[in-house]
């Protein structure tokens, strides 16, 4: 894969995949060609700005789905040529198998296949993340540098700021708890957990926290959370791999931060950040902005996103 050419982060330690694991795009991550109804915002393909050969990849957070990018999926389509979102595998309607050694590397792989599948493997492509998706991203990055050299890459939610949510902590230590935590988690507990990660002002509507949750629960995804949260270990072990990536990639970085969020909380992160990354450009969103901000303040995202994008 070529290195792509801008990568914007969104608040949001790798392992080569063991013998016998699936081929990328062996598992079922779904992609949907052509629109994507504002109703039904789950994955999508689109083509979109005419005379505008530009791509962008989404990839999405934790432990949601590609609708987290559904109210600008309608701004990015006027912008660029080809828009592109997918359900990592464990996550929204793919598969969820189990037991299952979830990673990044493997996340990683198969937007590689997917790329490939969609014939822009060898192309440039613009990557928008959060979350979850920023590790995939780095890892994307990584791969890219090992191929022509020129860089490494690494993401925000993996400078040492990173703030878990108890729950999360819980999970992914994988202690007797919990099978039964997941076993018994319902949509009460997920959207309260949720909330902690929106501003006040911005909270999703019930019924947005029923698709979220919809999402989640599809193919029994609630099992698998305890297992795609081994991420946050993975981070923890392979952050020279991904923080040594970003410091010396030449691509062009932009970081979109809500100063609210818990899970990067600020100053601290935003200080941080900066002192890694001096060379990548911050857009810093209203003060009640927390951890979604795509969703929580998506003409202000946008706007900086695409101001990101149009500096070049």
């Amino acid at each position: 894969m070529r290195p792509f050419l801008r990568a914007a982060f969104s608040q949001g330690e790798a392992w080569e995949a063991p013998a016998g694991s699936p081929e990328p795009g062996a598992q079922n991550e779904r992609v949907v060609d052509s629109s994507w109804p504002a109703d039904s915002p789950t994955r999508g393909d689109s083509l979109g700005a005419v005379g505008s050969s530009d791509v962008v990849l989404l990839l999405h957070g934790f432990p949601t789905s590609s609708y987290d990018w559904y109210k600008i999926w309608g701004g990015l389509t006027q912008r660029f040529h080809r828009v592109i979102a997918l359900d990592f595998v464990g996550f929204g309607f793919s598969d969820k198998p189990r037991p299952h050694r979830y990673s990044i590397f493997e996340q990683a792989s198969i937007v590689e296949g997917l790329m490939d599948h969609l014939g822009l493997l060898n192309q440039r492509v613009n990557l928008l993340s959060h979350d979850y998706g920023d590790t995939v991203a780095q890892e994307l990055l990584h791969r890219s540098l090992e191929v022509l050299k020129p860089f490494i890459d690494h993401s925000p939610s993996t400078i040492k700021t990173h703030h878990p949510r108890l729950i999360q902590k819980v999970l992914k230590d994988g202690g007797l708890l919990s099978p039964i935590i997941t076993r018994f988690s319902n949509y009460f507990f997920f959207a309260r957990g949720l909330a902690a990660v929106f501003g006040p002002y911005t909270q999703p509507s019930e019924a947005e926290y029923w698709d979220m949750w919809t999402a989640v629960r599809t193919n029994d995804g609630n099992l698998v959370i305890d297992s795609i949260l081994q991420y946050i270990n993975q981070r923890k072990k392979y952050r020279d791999r991904w923080v040594g990536a970003l410091e010396s990639t030449s691509v062009p970085l932009h970081l979109i931060y809500g100063p609210l969020d818990p899970v990067n909380p600020s100053p601290e992160f935003l200080q941080l950040y900066r002192h890694v990354l001096p060379a990548s450009t911050v857009s810093v969103l209203d003060d009640h902005i927390s951890h979604y901000p795509q969703l929580e303040d998506p003409l202000g995202f946008l706007n900086a996103y695409l101001s990101f994008i149009n500096s070049f």
